[in-house]
């Protein structure tokens, strides 16, 4: 299939970018069937945003204690007590243990 450069208009900003014949034949061999809606900056802004570290906000962090070796230890998500948090430590040794 022949492609041809497109120009759309990002629905953030209102600007105009050019959706190349590239991009057009990546989309189709990945088997994306929508076109772009953002530009490249604002695709990249909204990823920074919702990567949870954008603009200086820290993630929210909790501090506990290592089920397995009782360290003290920060997780991304509040524990309820119904199943076990792991320092790095521990957790790694977990991974390894599983992969045996």
């Amino acid at each position: 299939m022949s492609y041809e450069d497109k120009v759309l208009t990002c629905r953030d900003c209102g600007a105009d970018f050019i959706f190349t014949a590239g991009e057009q034949a990546f989309y189709a061999e990945k088997g994306l069937m929508n076109e772009p809606t953002r530009c490249r900056d604002c695709r990249r802004r909204r990823k920074q945003r919702n990567s949870g570290n954008a603009g200086g906000m820290e993630r929210q962090m909790y501090d506990t204690f290592c089920s397995t070796c009782g360290a003290p230890t920060q997780v991304p998500f509040k524990p309820t007590g119904r199943k076990p948090v792991y320092c790095r430590e521990c957790m790694a040794a977990n991974r390894r243990a599983s992969f045996r």
